[in-house]
């Protein structure tokens, strides 16, 4: 029998290249392009005075972190249509933009947010496996970007986040346990999961299913452990890229 070797030969354990650049919007507040591998996400936060008009309505206090995502056309192999030529967005790209809003939201504290909302906008450019998680963990450096600046030019009095957050995928695929799914990996897994994950260990999400297939506890155990050990890699990549930017501030 041949040795296992995933597609782009890295280690079971290992994340594909992760990166960040900053600034690559600078129109908004905050911005960066994320990159896992070949996947490709430009990740941008921006800050309004003022809330959505249900949380008036209803007076509640605070401000409120909302989302948006979309693939481009050509992010795929075959074109993607653009969601607004259809006059619909499908239900992949709602539970993604709530999956991120949901993931921010879990580590910011809205009540330091008097009457602003903070806008994250998530494009992916390139799509190869992951990209709500890459999206995820984009996003919250893009928006720490933008209330540090805002901190900066006295628009916001403190931090709002409580800690860091980040995603990974994780997934059994040829009965091997492996992080950081590509697509390749991704389309043919036995598992599938998407965590979500705080610098301090708690789960914000944790979304795993069967691909025509059970998985035991004891599998669950593993690629959940495997997930903690990307996430907290990623936040150290996260944390040097804000320290990167805050230098040049």
């Amino acid at each position: 029998m041949l040795p296992f070797e995933r597609p782009d030969r890295r280690p079971e354990d290992a994340l594909r290249l992760v990166s960040f650049t900053p600034g690559i919007a600078p129109h908004a507040m905050g911005s960066v392009l994320v990159k896992f591998g070949h996947t490709q996400v430009i990740c941008a936060a921006t800050i309004e005075n003022k809330v959505p008009a249900w949380m008036s309505r209803q007076g509640i206090g605070g401000g409120w972190l909302t989302a948006e995502y979309s693939m481009l056309p050509y992010s795929t192999l075959d074109r993607k249509a653009r969601e607004s030529s259809q006059n619909r967005s499908d239900g992949r790209t709602v539970e993604i933009q709530r999956l991120i809003g949901r993931s921010l939201r879990a580590v910011i504290d809205l009540k330091k947010m008097p009457s602003q909302t903070l806008w994250i906008d998530c494009d992916v450019l390139q799509a190869d496996g992951g990209t709500r998680t890459a999206a995820i963990t984009g996003a919250y450096v893009a928006a720490r970007m933008a209330i540090e600046r805002a901190m900066r030019e006295g628009k916001m009095v403190e931090n709002p986040f409580k800690e860091a957050v980040a995603a990974v995928s994780v997934g059994e695929y040829q009965g091997r346990p492996l992080l950081d799914l590509c697509y390749l990996e991704d389309k043919d897994a036995t598992v599938d999961a998407n965590v979500v994950m705080t610098a301090s260990g708690q789960f914000v999400e944790i979304q795993c299913s069967g691909e025509e297939a059970t998985y035991s506890p004891e599998t669950l155990q593993t690629l959940l452990a495997l997930a903690g050990k990307g996430v907290k890699e990623l936040l150290t990549l996260q944390e040097a890229a804000l320290e990167k930017v805050r230098r040049m501030a």
